[in-house]
């Protein structure tokens, strides 16, 4: 009669590797994709590790930008990117074309959605005429695709004097964060001068002056300031600084020959001596 105790024993240590095989499979293949993660990580970072290769791949991978933001403040893109144009519909289904790069001028795109409650105050601002854009630039209000907003919405939000634009592609190309998210666009240097979030129309003029001002770009002309244009701006501010204290001292009954305006003689110097 065979044994049946033998019989289960062998049973339970076959269970038992089987098991211990299919946890060791799973411990390998995650310390693989750990690997991966790590590797992948580096390489976004411009770091490459294959001795036989040339570098050329890491080198053609842009590294990201370091940033860090406080809690509840929106993180910048994850890429730079250039100036792409603005394609796709208006909010009554009519085609239209955006021009941005290759322009003369600067264009303030202003990403917003009709179902977002931060982004009304700007639909609001946007509407007013006479609003300050900085450096003058055109602004454009650049939506999601129909599939992803509220028609009826966005044909009451959108003021008469800006052009809507709805178009996922611009999203996805400008490769915007969140809602509301405004980039700068300097369309003769095809480059972006300016980006971020905000929650406020004086938060986004105060962003892109301080870009502008980075950039060397003239706030109200958007153009950039020459050397010249600098020293004679520090001229203008020292004559008028000058003249101002002149006018004070006046006020006050100070004449240019005052006394007070000169320094005591330093004891054993000559009379009128420096």
């Amino acid at each position: 009669m065979p044994d049946l105790r033998s019989g289960a024993e062998m049973v339970a240590l076959v269970v038992l590797l089987t098991m211990a095989v299919g946890f060791l499979g799973l411990l390998v293949a995650g310390l693989l994709r750990s690997h991966a993660e790590i590797l992948r990580g580096l390489h976004d970072l411009g770091v490459n590790l294959d001795p036989d290769g040339d570098g050329r791949a890491a080198d053609a991978a842009p590294a990201r930008r370091p940033f860090e933001t406080h809690p509840g403040v929106p993180e910048p893109r994850s890429r730079e990117t250039g100036v792409f144009d603005v394609v796709g519909r208006d909010p009554f289904d009519e085609a239209v074309t955006v021009a941005v790069a290759g322009t003369e001028h600067l264009t303030l795109l202003a990403f917003l959605s009709s179902t977002c409650l931060t982004c009304r105050g700007f639909w609001e601002a946007l509407g007013v005429g006479g609003l300050e854009v900085p450096a003058g630039a055109r602004p454009v209000i650049v939506t999601k695709g129909i599939e992803a907003e509220s028609e009826s919405a966005l044909r009451k939000l959108a003021p008469r004097g800006v052009t809507t634009v709805l178009s996922s592609d611009a999203w996805r190309e400008y490769d915007v964060p969140v809602a509301p998210y405004f980039v700068l666009a300097d369309g003769a240097t095809g480059s972006v001068i300016g980006e971020g979030a905000a929650s406020s129309w004086d938060q986004v003029r105060n962003l892109m002056e301080q870009s502008l001002a980075d950039a060397g770009l003239a706030a109200e002309r958007g153009r950039r300031v020459t050397e010249g244009e600098r020293a004679e701006a520090a001229r203008h501010t020292g004559a008028a600084r000058e003249a101002r204290i002149d006018a004070e001292l006046l006020a006050a009954g100070i004449t240019p020959d005052d006394p007070s305006l000169f320094l005591p003689p330093i004891p054993g110097t000559p009379s009128g001596g420096t």
